[in-house]
């Protein structure tokens, strides 16, 4: 047994794993040379590999394409990317290569819709579903949106005073409803602040829905579990409750043919994450399938409005070590060359763990250590994996520095810590390079953003004019 992080790697976790591995001591991810990327372009680095992106996509449809022939199920499946996880252009036109459609959450969204139709990325025919509170520049970007001809927008109902904002739509248009779902014992609260309640639904539907299916008609339930998709009693419990509403709702309005089901599906944050996606979609289909047939109703359609799962596992975020600082007995710090709260900032708002990896080191002894930023904030640190409350990295020995990657990185922390603009203690945001595949196929890596530079902040800030 060999005293390296390589092997305590090994000892611990099977290793290697899908999209990444160790060759000739530096680490690869989806087979990119991370070392040649820090080369080209230095640390702090941000890196989007896109085709990871596809497969993601692709990787559900097949799951769910099985589950249905499984179960014989009878209703059609389809799947949306929401926007917020990652608005980045580069990003959604990717996902709109292979068949999806999308999710907005709020007034600019629907900018972003108009751009791409302007430049023949989509269709009108795709699915845009319109969810979150709405204030009157979402809900008259809508009712533009609808007006233009994409009829199959549906906005997706979050209060009852919602619907008086379509009237201007012309002509006949689908809506959803959005069920308030009840939030796990954990929560300070009782019921999600977002949609409207169960017990509400079938009364709102019969005073404000039907008898105007000339005008508009109810299309969808929708229902998003905070907690996400998990093989728990509170999530079947969810998950039933707006199964048994469909099937009520089902017998007085023909119209109502889909579920969406929210997102919520995982990705891999420890190299000892474990998680049977077919095995969930396959229950998910068939608990749906079950309830109708115990009704005599017809099947929905099933929508998924996965956005961590589609763009989460498809970005890096690579650190130097740039100082190493012993400041008692017990602790060993390692400084980095950025702020984990400028640019990771759910490891600081939510205590989120990410898949942390050496990049280079593999064969030098381990030690604990806690990973430090370089602003002036005392939470500004690392110090647990999702599997450990503690960190292990090599030591820092010989001349190279040690890099360190976080991976699957690419889920709402530009979203959340704002691209650009201004950050704690001025701290710039990294270089951006994105991986894609060029038409022939190949890899080819390019600059997106350059290290934001001083002149910028202070622009920002008034100090230049």
């Amino acid at each position: 047994m060999t005293n390296s992080y390589l092997g305590l790697v090994e000892q611990t976790f099977n290793f290697p794993q899908e999209g990444l591995e160790v060759k000739d001591g530096y680490l690869h991810f989806n087979g990119l040379d991370i070392k040649a990327l820090i080369a080209k372009y230095g640390t702090p680095l941000k890196v989007s590999y896109l085709p990871k992106i596809g497969s993601q996509i692709n990787k559900a449809k097949d799951m769910f394409e099985k589950a249905m022939k499984k179960h014989k199920y009878e209703g059609k499946y389809n799947y949306c990317y929401c926007t917020k996880s990652s608005h980045f252009s580069f990003v959604v036109e990717e996902a709109l290569k292979h068949g999806i459609h999308l999710e907005t959450s709020y007034a600019y969204d629907i900018e972003i819709i108009k751009k791409l139709a302007e430049k023949k990325k989509i269709t009108k025919d795709m699915y845009i579903i319109c969810n979150g509170y709405k204030q009157k520049a979402y809900t008259r970007r809508i009712v533009q949106l609808l007006n233009s001809g994409f009829r199959n927008t549906i906005p997706v109902l979050d209060n009852k005073e919602e619907l008086n904002a379509y009237k201007a739509v012309k002509g006949q248009f689908t809506i959803g409803i959005r069920v308030a779902a009840e939030e796990e014992p954990t929560f300070p609260f009782y019921t999600s602040r977002l949609g409207i309640r169960a017990k509400d639904i079938l009364e709102f539907y019969v005073d404000n829905i039907e008898g105007y299916e000339d005008k508009f008609q109810l299309k969808m339930l929708h229902i998003f579990l905070n907690k996400g998709i998990k093989d728990d009693i509170y999530y079947w419990s969810e998950l039933n409750k707006i199964i048994n509403l469909y099937c009520q709702l089902k017998k007085i309005c023909p119209e109502l043919d889909s579920i969406n089901i929210g997102g919520g599906f995982p990705i891999k944050h420890s190299l000892g994450f474990e998680y049977d996606y077919q095995f969930m979609i396959t229950e998910i289909v068939g608990n749906i399938k079950a309830a109708c047939k115990r009704n005599k109703v017809p099947m929905p359609n099933i929508f998924t409005e996965f956005g961590s799962f589609t763009v989460g596992e498809s970005m890096a975020h690579i650190y130097s070590v740039i100082g190493e600082k012993a400041q008692n007995d017990r602790e060993t710090w390692y400084m980095i060359d950025s702020s984990f709260i400028t640019t990771l900032p759910d490891t600081w708002g939510i205590g989120e763990k990410f898949l942390m990896l050496p990049i280079n080191k593999w064969d030098n002894e381990p030690q604990r250590v806690v990973l430090g930023g370089i602003t002036c904030d005392s939470h500004d640190y690392y110090d647990s994996e999702e599997h450990i409350n503690e960190v292990f990295l090599p030591k820092t020995n010989g001349e190279e520095p040690l890099y360190v990657g976080f991976f699957h990185t690419g889920a709402y922390q530009d979203q959340i810590s704002g691209y650009g603009g201004i950050k704690h203690c001025l701290i710039p945001s990294p270089k951006h390079v994105i991986i894609e595949r060029d038409k022939n196929g190949k890899l080819v890596d390019w600059l997106y953003a350059k290290e934001q530079s001083a002149q910028s902040m202070l622009k920002i800030l008034g100090y230049i004019k």
